[in-house]
C-alpha cells in the first residue's frame, strides 16, 4: 500500500510540475487535455489496484455512468479513493476538492489546474461550476461533504441543489458503497490492504432540475424540495 501511495504521489508530481505546464505552453484547449491526462492516467492507476487484488469493482450499469455528460454529478463517499475512482470511469470531469488538496505538494498544481475548490464563496464556487459546465465537463460532488462510513448516512447538503438550479444542469445520481470501511477520515493509509475491499458502483437516476424549477417558486423550498430528492435517490 506505501509503494502504491508512493507510485501516486510521483505521477501526480510528473503530471503537476511537467506534463501540464508543457501542455499550458503548447496546447489550444489546455482544461480539455488536462481532463483527459487525469482520465487515462488514474483510469490506468485504478486497473493497477484492480490488478493486484487491492480492491474489486463491481460496476452495473457502465455505460451509463461513463457516457454521463455536462451534468453535476452526486455520489455517496464511503472512501479517501472515490475522487479517482470515479474520474478514472467517467471522461471529462472535475470536482470540488477541499482547500488543503490545492496546498499539498505533490498535488496542488494540478488541483489548481483542473479542480474546483470548496472553501472558496458560494458566488465563487456557482461561478466556476458555471464555468466548467459551460466548458462541457461535469461536475463531481459529494452532497453529505465527507467521507462516511459503511452504516452511517450524513445530512445532505444543499450545495449539490444550488449548483444545479444556478447552472440549470441536471443531476446524475451514483451510489457507491464497500463491504468493509475503508480509508476513513484520520485512518492512515498504510492500515488499508490487509484485505480486498468490494466495491458496488451504480448508476442511480438522473434528477431533471427544470421539473423541480417549474413547481415551484420559493427558491428556499425549492432547494429543500431538490435536496429531499437527493437523499431519497442516494439513501433509499
Amino acid at each position: 500500500m506505501v509503494l502504491l501511495f508512493a507510485l501516486f504521489g510521483a505521477g501526480s508530481v510528473v503530471v503537476g510540475l511537467i506534463i501540464f505546464p508543457l501542455i499550458n505552453l503548447f496546447s489550444k484547449n489546455k482544461k480539455q487535455k488536462y481532463s483527459k491526462i487525469i482520465h487515462i492516467s488514474w483510469n490506468i492507476f485504478l486497473k493497477l489496484i484492480v490488478k493486484i487484488k487491492m480492491i474489486k469493482l463491481n460496476i452495473q450499469n457502465f455505460e451509463e455512468i461513463k457516457n454521463i455528460k455536462n451534468s453535476i454529478i452526486v455520489s455517496t463517499h464511503p472512501s479517501y479513493i472515490d475522487v479517482l475512482i470515479l474520474l478514472a470511469l467517467i471522461p471529462k470531469t472535475t470536482c470540488f476538492v477541499a482547500p488543503k488538496i490545492s496546498r499539498n505538494c505533490f498535488f496542488k498544481n494540478i488541483a489548481k489546474s483542473m479542480f474546483l475548490i470548496s472553501g472558496n464563496p458560494l458566488e465563487t464556487i456557482i461561478k466556476d461550476a458555471k464555468e466548467a459546465l459551460n466548458e462541457g465537463f461535469n461536475v463531481l460532488i459529494f452532497p453529505m461533504g465527507t467521507r462516511h462510513k459503511k452504516n452511517e448516512f450524513p445530512k445532505i447538503k444543499k450545495g449539490a441543489a444550488t449548483i444545479a438550479l444556478e447552472t440549470k444542469r441536471n443531476i446524475a445520481v451514483l451510489k457507491m458503497t464497500t463491504n468493509e470501511d475503508f480509508l476513513q477520515v484520520n485512518q492512515p493509509f498504510y492500515d488499508a490492504g490487509k484485505k480486498r475491499i468490494n466495491y458496488d458502483i451504480s448508476f442511480v437516476k438522473t434528477i431533471n432540475t427544470a421539473d423541480f424549477a417549474n413547481k415551484e417558486n420559493d427558491e428556499v423550498l425549492l432547494r429543500r424540495n431538490l435536496t429531499n430528492e437527493i437523499k431519497t435517490a442516494l439513501y433509499d
